[in-house]
């Protein structure tokens, strides 16, 4: 074995020990699954400003912590209200480090840190009161931004800054990264582009790993093709989704979003560290390094528009509890998660099922779909269509 190769093995072994013990501890019991403004949560951000500590990073106030409260909206209609003085509000914390390499241009790397504690109306496994530990959401992207900024923070030819922030209240509507984008600390001018990190830990034996925001710069796309020779890539032009990348990409910031798919332990208490893949990690870092190396030798990106030609989303008071597959190809709505005890579980539907049709509204993507259930209201009864393993099926369901 030459020495070369002994040093790249000897590497990634390193990095998957780094991953396992960052996930042992914030997937641990005793940090209760997280939830935002709990002392598990606390415990956490003290667990990671304490490693910025040791990397020897930056802090960009008096404290690695970014402190806000908050409360969340009693209807869909109400929005999230900061530092207010509310009876429920929540205190949270983003975590937030820097490496000054002295240059114009910043590049954000991000993760939320938070989770769903014991579930309740969050968990997927409905009137189960266990502890949601969040392995691979999110401590997976969280245990791999800390190994980002630990080898960032050694380079010395670098020609963008770095700032590495740990999101709380992702969980509760990407309410960390929405208090950091509008707050005095950020600096749009200033920021090149963001790479978001969100369930990391589970690259599948097919290797498949989504790539979201692809169309928000122009050089995305050749870039994460020209670098893969790994991956079985599925890439998203969009620049929104459900995770932090929304917030910096809704400020015309060009985003990239890694995420090796959802699964059935998802917003469970199954999500847990023994269902992790250490290697798979170490592989989709190494991936990201050599991105960034990449677009170290491009000035400052330009942001590309990504949702201009999408339907505008209808508001709709019913659901039929489904996760949809954000990035399934196919014509109709996939269903990713049916959730247990929901409308589309009480009728019949299964994971995988293709949604086609919902009463008398065509549904070709996850769009069709939402603006379908604008149309109807609590205790309105209705057929769904899908397609199950090419089989077209009808079933009659109640919101």
């Amino acid at each position: 074995m030459s020495l070369l190769i002994s040093f790249s093995v000897n590497s990634q072994q390193s990095n998957q020990e780094s991953f396992k013990k960052d996930i042992e501890y914030l997937a641990s019991e005793k940090l209760e699954g997280r939830f935002p403004g709990t002392n598990g949560e606390e415990l956490a951000a003290n667990y990671i400003a304490e490693k910025f500590e040791k990397f020897g990073l930056t802090k960009i106030t008096n404290s690695y912590f970014q402190n806000f409260n908050f409360t969340l909206p009693s209807s869909p209609h109400e929005e999230v209200k900061f530092n207010e003085e509310t009876d429920t509000k929540i205190n949270a914390k983003n975590i937030i480090a820097f490496i000054d390499n002295k240059k114009k241009n910043t590049v954000i790397i991000g993760a939320h840190y938070d989770h769903i504690g014991y579930g309740g109306q969050y968990s997927l496994d409905r009137g189960i009161n266990e502890i949601h530990n969040g392995a691979d959401d999110n401590a997976s992207g969280t245990a791999m931004l800390l190994s980002l900024a630990e080898q960032l923070n050694k380079r010395n030819d670098l020609e963008n800054n770095y700032l590495f922030i740990a999101f709380s209240a992702e969980e509760l509507g990407l309410i960390g990264s929405r208090y950091f984008v509008n707050s005095e600390v950020f600096n749009k001018e200033s920021i090149n582009f963001m790479i978001n990190l969100d369930m990391v830990g589970r690259l599948n034996t097919e290797k498949e790993l989504s790539i979201f925001g692809v169309g928000t710069s122009s050089i995305f796309k050749q870039v994460v093709n020209s670098l893969n020779n790994n991956f079985k890539l599925k890439i998203i032009n969009d620049g929104t989704g459900p995770s932090d990348h929304t917030s910096f990409y809704n400020k015309d910031i060009p985003v990239l979003f890694f995420h090796t798919g959802s699964h059935e332990n998802y917003h469970r208490p199954s999500d847990d560290i023994n269902l992790i893949n250490y290697k798979g990690m170490s592989e989709i870092s190494n991936y990201i390094i050599d991105i960034i190396e990449e677009l170290e030798t491009y000035n400052k990106l330009e942001f590309k528009e990504t949702i201009s030609n999408q339907p505008t989303v209808a508001r709709f008071n019913v659901s039929l509890r489904v996760m949809p597959d954000y990035v399934f190809e196919g014509d109709g709505m996939k269903a990713d998660q049916i959730i247990k005890g929901g409308p589309a579980d009480a009728a019949g539907l299964l994971d995988g099922d293709v949604i086609t049709m919902v009463g008398e509204y065509e549904v070709k993507d996850v769009y069709d779909y939402m603006n379908s259930l604008s149309k109807f209201k609590e205790g309105d009864i209705t057929t769904v269509k899908v397609l199950r393993a090419g089989e077209k099926l009808e079933f009659e369901v109640k919101f």
